[in-house]
């Protein structure tokens, strides 16, 4: 950083609180207004930190911990294989091979004609023990995301409370098994996805924002910025557009606890992880949990306004990556923590890892339903 910034980010730090260091949360407004469609739409199958879920030779799969699960129509599941650490990623290329992020260990495939090549967590100098996800360019090449160089993909919320910026996009020969960097000094890159000839969109989650990135060069444009929720995975519309998982919200709280270095310090040192002041996957399970400040129950009753350490929230975007419409599961709802969503057919499939359950929405127009029942698959 320049000179003139270093000076330029001191001297809004002494103003109390502007530029990188305000604490202000966009509005959740427009496209982004609150409602609870994800609360609404049908379950599919409940199970245990559902996520990754991806079409691969034509079945749908999702993994759980370290087990990699067919979804039948049924509904029902069943195990295809299990390793030794858990996936943090899964993606298929078009002739039915994958590739699966094993944390802390690296990149295993699985099928096509690189079946049973594993890559290193530290591959030609690249790291890749924190794989968030990945896409095929094509047989031989996967683009990955690599979250940090500090921490593992599971310690996501101590990377943001360190102010992780040590992520990566790297991009994997699987012919030679070499790595190469397309982009370094990220803030947490969850999800990446082909966005047209010699382009990729990432998501930079501590960042709150979407980027454009080529892959020959690396420069980088944000297409979106300063979001009101962390950026997940990203996935292709088949008709037009793209799906974006955002898998927590922010909170002015939690603004303000990332700009109090001695707090966060001794947060982290004193008090055990699942008591931090920071984003989650699912919230409301113990009493010993962080409020967030403001009233969160009033006369036994949830608000679903209320400030929350967890959130459902899916968005539709177009291809301009401006948000179109969204889904939300509010403050006192369940289905929080949505990390992952595929298109099969007529619906889209949704992975609510915060409350173990795969949902079924399907809507999958580019504009917003005019009522539910489009959403809930009664109605043409």
């Amino acid at each position: 950083m320049s000179m003139s910034g270093r000076i330029g980010r001191i001297f809004d730090k002494f103003m109390g609180g502007r530029g990188e260091h305000s604490i202000t949360v966009p509005v959740m407004d427009g496209a982004l207004k609150p409602n609870n469609y994800l609360e609404r739409i049908a379950s599919v199958s409940m199970v245990e930190a559902a996520d990754n879920l991806t079409i691969g030779g034509g079945q749908v799969l999702l993994t759980s911990g370290n087990r990699l699960v067919e979804l039948h129509d049924s509904g029902s599941t069943s195990i295809r294989s299990t390793f030794d650490a858990e996936i943090t990623f899964l993606s298929a290329s078009p002739q039915g091979a994958l590739a699966l992020g094993l944390d802390r260990l690296g990149i295993a495939i699985v099928g096509g004609r690189h079946h049973g090549k594993r890559l290193a967590a530290n591959l030609s100098g690249q790291q890749l023990n924190c794989p968030t996800a990945a896409v095929f360019l094509d047989e031989d090449t996967l683009v990955v995301c690599n979250g940090s160089s500090a921490h593992s993909a599971l310690e996501w919320s101590r990377d943001l409370l360190n102010l992780g910026r040590s992520g990566s996009v790297v991009r994997l020969d699987l012919g030679s098994g070499t790595a190469s960097l397309i982009k370094g000094g990220l803030g947490f890159p969850s999800g990446v996805a082909v966005a047209g000839a010699g382009k990729l969109v990432v998501a930079e989650a501590w960042k709150h924002r979407l980027l454009t990135l080529d892959i020959a060069g690396g420069d980088c444009i944000a297409v979106v910025a300063d979001l009101p929720a962390y950026p997940g995975r990203i996935q292709p519309a088949s008709q037009t557009g793209y799906w974006l998982t955002m898998f927590a919200v922010r909170s002015q709280l939690q603004e303000f606890v990332l700009r109090e270095d001695r707090y966060r310090r001794e947060m982290m040192k004193t008090i055990a992880p699942e008591y931090w002041v920071a984003p989650a996957l699912s919230s409301g399970r113990s009493f010993k949990e962080p409020l967030q400040a403001g009233s969160v129950i009033r006369l036994g009753i949830h608000k679903p306004w209320a400030p929350s350490r967890s959130y459902g929230l899916l968005l539709r975007l177009d291809d301009s990556f401006q948000p179109v419409w969204s889904a939300h599961s509010r403050a006192d709802g369940q289905r929080h923590g949505i990390t992952s969503c595929v298109e099969t057919g007529d619906r889209l499939l949704v992975a609510s890892k915060g409350r173990g359950e795969v949902l079924a929405l399907h809507h999958l127009s580019p504009t917003e339903p005019d009522d539910l029942s489009v959403l809930m698959g009664s109605a043409a």
